[in-house]
C-alpha cells in the first residue's frame, strides 16, 4: 500500500503467526453507540481473537468528567493497562468488532498520547478476521497483571474545548469533522439526546467511513487513495489538523489515516460534538 508509516497497521496473517509471541499483546477495543443496543463486553466473551483482552474505552477514562470516555490521567491509564497484562516493551495490537473505527483507532491514539513505543491496528479488525474463518476463543481472558509506566503525555495530540474555541478566531488548526454529512450540516438529528445540530464554525467535513473500504472487510484504503480523499475534502496536509467527531472515537480514524501517509501529528478534539453540541455557550454553524 506504500504507506509512509506501515508499521502502525498489521495484517491478519501477520497476527495469526504471532498469537503465541510473548512480546505481542492483543486488545479488543470494541465500542458501540447506545442506539446499537449491543454489549461489547458480552460479545467479547462470546468470541474474540485468541489471547486478546478487552480494552474498555468507557472505563479507561477520566471518572471526574461528565462526558463519555475522556482521556484518563497517566496514573489511571497505567493502572488499567497494567491490569491487562501490558508492559512498556510489548507490541500492542488493537482491533474492534467494526473494522477499526469503533474504537481500535481510539485506543491506538491513547497509547500514542502516553508515549507507547509500539502500537498497531489490525487491518479490518474482527470483521476481516471472521471473514477469513480464523480461529477465535470465548470466555474471559486469562491475564497476569504487568507493571506499566506511561512514557509521558503528548499534549500536542489532544485538544480541549477552550483550544477549539480560541482556534475559531486564530485559525491555527484546520478542524476536520468526520461525522456524516447530514449531522455536520445539521439536517440530521444527533444520536445522543440533548445535542444541538450543526458543526464548529470554520470546520470542514470528511466522513470517516470514506477512509475505509467497506467492500473489502473495512480495511484501510491505500496511501494514494487516502491522500486523494483527504485532499479532495479541502484539507491542507502541510498545516496543523485537529480531528473531531461525535465523542472523540471516530475522529481517531482520520488521525490514523494521516499517520499512515506521513502526517503523524494530527490532534483529536477529545470532547468533540458531545461536548461542543451539548453546551449552550459554544457557537454553531449549519
Amino acid at each position: 500500500m506504500d504507506y509512509t508509516n506501515p508499521d502502525i497497521l498489521v495484517e491478519s496473517g501477520w497476527l495469526a503467526d504471532r498469537l503465541s509471541n510473548g512480546q505481542v499483546r492483543i486488545i479488543d477495543a470494541s465500542f458501540h453507540l447506545a442506539a446499537a443496543k449491543r454489549d461489547p463486553i458480552a460479545e467479547f466473551h462470546d468470541r474474540h481473537i485468541p489471547s486478546a483482552r478487552f480494552f474498555d474505552v468507557d472505563k479507561i477514562s477520566d471518572p471526574n468528567v461528565d462526558l463519555p470516555h475522556m482521556m484518563p490521567s497517566p496514573d489511571i491509564f497505567a493502572d488499567m493497562v497494567g491490569r491487562l497484562g501490558i508492559g512498556n516493551d510489548h507490541h500492542v495490537i488493537v482491533y474492534d468488532a467494526n473494522g477499526g473505527g469503533m474504537a481500535a483507532m481510539r485506543a491506538w491514539w491513547m497509547f500514542r498520547v502516553f508515549g507507547h513505543a509500539k502500537v498497531s491496528v489490525l487491518n479490518g479488525g474482527l470483521v476481516k478476521w471472521l471473514a477469513e474463518n480464523r480461529h477465535c476463543e470465548s470466555g474471559p481472558a486469562d491475564i497476569e497483571a504487568a507493571v506499566y509506566t506511561p512514557a509521558g503525555f503528548n499534549a500536542a495530540l489532544v485538544r480541549s474545548v477552550d483550544q477549539i474555541r480560541a482556534n475559531i478566531d486564530n485559525a491555527g488548526d484546520q478542524v476536520i469533522d468526520v461525522r456524516a454529512k447530514g449531522r455536520f450540516a445539521g439536517t440530521e438529528p444527533e444520536p445522543r439526546p440533548g445535542m444541538r445540530s450543526g458543526h464548529i464554525p470554520g470546520s470542514l467535513n470528511l466522513p470517516f467511513g470514506q477512509l475505509m473500504d467497506k467492500d473489502a472487510h473495512m480495511v484501510m484504503r491505500g496511501a494514494g487513495e487516502l491522500a486523494n480523499i483527504i485532499d479532495a475534502a479541502g484539507i491542507d496536509r502541510t498545516r496543523p489538523i485537529t480531528a473531531s467527531c461525535g465523542s472523540g472515537v471516530t475522529a481517531c480514524v482520520l488521525a490514523f489515516a494521516l499517520a499512515l501517509i506521513g502526517k503523524d501529528d494530527a490532534a483529536v478534539y477529545d470532547g468533540s460534538w458531545t461536548e461542543w453540541g451539548g453546551r449552550a455557550d459554544t457557537p454553531i454553524e449549519t
